[in-house]
């Protein structure tokens, strides 16, 4: 067996030891296009389940914009707002989305988000109103400015929760507006029961996590009737995270419309995160 094939045997084997055989659950249709692992394809279940409305995103913590949750949603012809506030990221969106941008498929602002800002920002994009995809993931106040967001009522929300704390932790971080991530601390984000709470009190449901990644997905409560698995718990869904897996998962082509409980992975080359690779060498004690 060739290094993809076993890849894929062990993310299968994986999927069974999480998620069971229950169909409804997520992660058996999670693929990589452009996101850091399975979200591209967990989010476009999740949509094949409630149906696409608006088609409109909002992205913040964008980063270079060649891998985060919404990227495989603009090439489908999707409209939306990135945010992203370290400036070499900006620049290479700038450069490498000048056309997206140009037609106006795509909205860029570079800033730091907090939650003094946040509406005026999303507002500033002529972007209000009911969206369907909200994707939040700043490794900072990402609970507070959530918790601030009123222009927009996303359908479908990513949170990237701190795999630190695991079910049943509630873990908040204190607000401050000028925090910046360091690889060498835990205490950055919030946990996912706090940040399960904080979305049931806006009308969301977690429906399920990543295979290998901190991120949780929500539903508006009313959409998600019997199309998803409960019940619908932080306890039932969390997963561990395991960084070494999520640098090995392989990407597919987009556009491939096959399923991805079997599709090959054809692999196209990929993209890890400054984080995932600043992390990798802290708990493998390598360079990459």
């Amino acid at each position: 067996m060739n290094k993809q094939d076993s890849v894929i045997e062990q993310i299968k084997q994986d999927r069974k030891i999480r998620a069971g055989d229950d169909p409804r659950r997520l992660e058996h249709f999670g693929f990589k296009v452009h996101s850091q692992s399975d979200e591209d394809g967990i989010i476009e279940e999740i949509f094949n389940r409630i149906g696409i409305k608006s088609q409109v995103f909002v992205e913040f913590g964008a980063e270079t914009g060649r891998e985060n949750n919404s990227h495989y949603l603009l090439e489908k012809g999707w409209t939306g707002l990135w945010i992203e506030s370290l400036p070499d990221y900006a620049k290479t969106i700038r450069a490498n989305y000048q056309d997206a941008i140009g037609e106006g498929r795509l909205k860029f602002i570079e800033a730091a988000v907090n939650a003094e800002n946040i509406n005026d920002l999303i507002e500033s994009a002529g972007i209000t109103g009911e969206i369907d995809f909200l994707s939040v993931d700043i490794d900072s106040n990402d609970y507070y400015v959530y918790e601030a967001i009123s222009v927009i009522q996303p359908r479908v929300v990513c949170l990237e929760h701190n795999h630190s704390y695991p079910p049943p932790q509630e873990w908040i971080m204190p607000y401050d507006p000028n925090f910046r991530w360091d690889c060498n601390s835990s205490a950055y984000g919030a946990s996912l029961v706090a940040l399960e709470k904080l979305a049931r009190r806006k009308g969301m449901v977690l429906v399920g996590c990543g295979l290998y990644s901190a991120n949780g997905f929500y539903v508006r409560e009313d959409l998600v009737n019997d199309a998803f698995s409960p019940p619908f718990t932080p306890e039932r869904f969390f997963n561990p995270l395991d960084y070494q897996k999520i640098v090995s998962f392989p990407p597919r082509a987009a556009g491939d419309a096959k399923p991805s409980n079997s599709h090959p992975f054809k692999i196209i080359g990929g993209f890890v995160k400054i984080k995932t690779k600043q992390l990798l060498k802290q708990i493998l004690g390598k360079s990459n």
